[in-house]
């Protein structure tokens, strides 16, 4: 396969809400034509938002009025997938000539997920994985995905496929997705610490693949005019650490901290033969005889009717 350009888009949602943050992301459109970018990954929870720090009224065995009020406001930030967002973003993507990657927050019923979106130039919205697993406070607001949206996508760079955040730390999903065979692992995130570095390092060397994390970038709550709780005013309240991992865990680009900006390398999917030429996770360097993974892709939905 031919030497193809990866893109981290590093940047935050805005507080205006999912429109102005939609806009924020077409204005990018130029700036990603002349990248060349084939694949650009997003951040987790871009359209819809992260609400770092927000408690959402809930003490251990009560939930407080004021709790309700926020969580209606967040539901009504988030999307429908599909819906006009994504139509704006397979847009996008056409334009573009870029698979695109991002997380957003999904409506379904009365439920939200956290939600990662996959589009290609000519086919728009062709995928979704919810994540499976919210992260502590997440599971308040966040409802957990099945094994039915575990999606890896043949695209101009190669097999691309991942998870979102905290998940990425989920030993069993990595291999199963793996065993898919991943070949760009696309990872969201809103995480800005240094151990993510390490841990993006380590799933490129673990599975042999590129790892591009695109993570979200927001001000400080003294610069957003807003308070948090435990948190000092003046720092950011997520600082970005966007990164581009290649196959023997070296960093090709990045991290990308304090500012917005598309973040670039050059990646050859035919180095991960010589990547793997000793250590092939799911092959050569797997023991099926001893360990046994079973996935289950059935979707289960809370309720089944049967007719027959």
């Amino acid at each position: 396969m031919p030497v193809s350009t990866v893109a981290a888009l590093q940047i935050g949602a805005l507080p205006g809400g999912k429109a102005d943050t939609l806009a924020q992301i077409l204005a990018y459109e130029e700036q990603i034509q002349r990248s060349g970018a084939h694949l650009v990954v997003m951040p987790e929870a871009l359209l819809g938002g992260y609400p770092k720090g927000e408690s959402f009224g809930t003490q251990l065995g009560y939930r407080l009025p004021e709790g309700r009020e926020a969580f209606a406001r967040y539901f009504a930030n988030a999307i429908d997938v599909p819906g006009a967002e994504t139509e704006a973003l397979a847009g996008l993507s056409a334009r573009t000539g870029a698979s695109l990657v991002l997380g957003v927050i999904e409506r379904s019923g009365s439920t939200l997920y956290c939600t990662v979106l996959y589009f290609e130039p000519s086919d728009g919205l062709v995928a979704k994985h919810r994540k499976l697993m919210p992260t502590g406070t997440e599971r308040l607001i966040w409802g957990k995905g099945d094994g039915s949206t575990l999606p890896v996508i043949d695209t101009a760079v190669g097999r691309i496929g991942g998870a979102v955040c905290w998940e990425n730390m989920m030993p069993l999903l990595r291999t199963a997705m793996y065993a898919k065979g991943v070949q760009v692992w696309c990872a969201p995130t809103v995480d800005e610490r240094e151990m993510w570095q390490v841990s993006m390092r380590h799933i490129a060397h673990e599975g042999r693949c590129f790892v591009v994390s695109a993570c979200q970038v927001q001000a400080s709550p003294e610069a957003l005019g807003v308070e948090v709780d435990n948190w000092p005013a003046d720092r950011p309240l997520i600082a970005g650490g966007s990164v581009i991992v290649g196959p023997m865990g070296d960093i090709l680009a990045g991290p990308l901290v304090g500012e917005a900006g598309l973040l670039t390398a050059q990646i050859d999917t035919d180095d991960l033969v010589r990547a793997r030429y000793d250590y092939d996770v799911v092959g050569h360097y797997a023991r099926p005889d001893i360990f046994e993974l079973v996935v289950d892709e059935r979707a289960k939905p809370g309720v089944r009717y049967i007719t027959d």
